[in-house]
């Protein structure tokens, strides 16, 4: 342990609750802002409260926490009216998250009297601009990529955005990229970190089981031990890329490769990837699984030979991949990887490293690094080797806070 970690774990053990942690999404609400905000108040655990938004299963999953946990509640009749209202719907209830974020915010500095605010998204800027000129309170903000986006969609918010950050203790970017997108949007002389997201390998249950769950789940399926297996995990949108996955698996077949695929998750594209899937005659060899607890992903790891993630920048939806914590999960199971060069991705797959970079716009990259990855059985443990350890790094969050403990 370095002399740093030791200072940082001292000042952590003094400390009463003093740190309110604030998200819109936390667990149990499945998805990769939400375990990176979970993982930053594991490594702190007397020092943080956490402000967030309700979720079905809240109270089973907060009564088991080792830090208090407050949420915001929208009834369920709002839900359902925001959800048939389209666009108007949604900026309705981010206006409520955010008149809720702060009304609870300000009753919690009544009960704790904590000292900092660690913001973790780049969403609902102004309510912490507000509580900072309200309460004697440092704070920090997290962003993450996609949250830039509407910061800087015009020159109002994008002044209220810049004086934000200017009085912000710190900024924490979640990669390089964000790091870069925002310096080159925005003017200030605030301090800026980079943390990358860290896998919380606790949630995939006991792993000793893991050469059994890959045996079983291959079985289940009707998969040989000798096929190749590729695994995607996420929501099923655009811009993560699965149709061009897909695209490639007759050119597979067609070289005598055995490959399956395995899709981990919900979301509008469905229906489109499966029609995809039967007209290049594949659909017996994709299978789509829906929402995966996290209990149960481990056996998808553990099963598959390579997990593959090909995003782009979906300039309809102005969405684009800020990190990928996918890709340390995968490395966790000494899986390579194949994701493109783009984004925030660069800083959680290493070219030839723990994987393979494509360039999204060159489909012939992609063909080539899959069929590369499927005929190479050294080149996929290879790369999965320097995955795992790669993945089971743990930066350190409360790191930011070391000036302070200096003075």
């Amino acid at each position: 342990m370095t002399t740093q970690s030791l200072a940082l774990d001292a000042a952590s053990a003094s400390q009463a609750p003093d740190i309110l942690i604030v998200s819109r999404v936390f667990p149990p609400d499945p998805g990769g802002i939400q375990d990176y905000t979970y993982n930053r108040c594991l490594q702190d655990p007397d020092r943080a409260i956490v402000l967030t938004a309700a979720h079905p299963g809240d109270k089973e999953f907060d009564r088991l926490q080792p830090f208090p946990v407050h949420r915001w509640l929208v009834p369920g009749f709002l839900h359902t009216f925001f959800d048939r209202t389209g666009w108007l719907g949604g900026v309705l209830k981010q206006l409520l998250y955010a008149i809720e974020s702060f009304i609870v915010a300000l009753l919690l500095y009544r009960r704790y009297r904590y000292r900092y605010i660690e913001w973790f998204h780049g969403f609902d800027f102004p309510v912490l601009l507000l509580l900072s000129y309200l309460l004697p309170i440092r704070f920090f903000i997290y962003l993450h990529g996609n949250d830039l986006l509407c910061p800087l969609s015009n020159s109002i918010f994008q002044a209220l955005f810049q004086h934000t950050l200017q009085r912000a203790q710190g900024i924490v970017c979640n990669s390089r990229f964000t790091q870069d997108f925002l310096k080159e949007r925005c003017q200030f002389n605030t301090p800026t970190y980079i943390i990358n997201p860290a896998i919380g390998v606790e949630k995939f249950g006991n792993l000793d089981r893991i050469p059994n769950l890959r045996t079983e789940l291959r079985a289940q399926h009707g998969i040989p031990e000798t096929a190749v297996v590729l695994l995607s995990v996420g929501r099923l949108v655009r811009r993560k890329g699965f149709d061009r996955a897909i695209e490639n698996l007759p050119a597979l077949v067609a070289e005598g490769i055995d490959v399956y695929y395995f899709i981990c998750g919900r979301g509008p594209m469905e229906s489109e990837l499966k029609s995809l899937a039967t007209r290049l005659g594949v659909d017996r060899r994709v299978f789509f699984t829906g929402y995966v607890p996290d209990d149960r992903l481990a056996s998808y790891y553990a099963a598959c030979d390579l997990f593959i993630m090909p995003t782009f920048f979906d300039a309809a939806a102005k969405s684009i991949e800020g990190f990928g914590i996918v890709y340390l999960e995968a490395g966790y199971f000494a899986k390579p990887v194949i994701a493109a060069r783009l984004g925030g991705v660069t800083d959680a797959v290493r070219h030839e490293e723990n994987g393979l970079l494509v360039d999204p716009n060159f489909p012939t990259e992609l063909a080539n690094a899959l069929l590369r990855l499927c005929q190479d059985r050294q080149l996929r443990e290879r790369l999965g080797s320097r995955g795992k350890e790669l993945a089971e790094r743990k930066p350190l969050h409360r790191s930011v806070y070391l000036q302070e403990i200096r003075t």
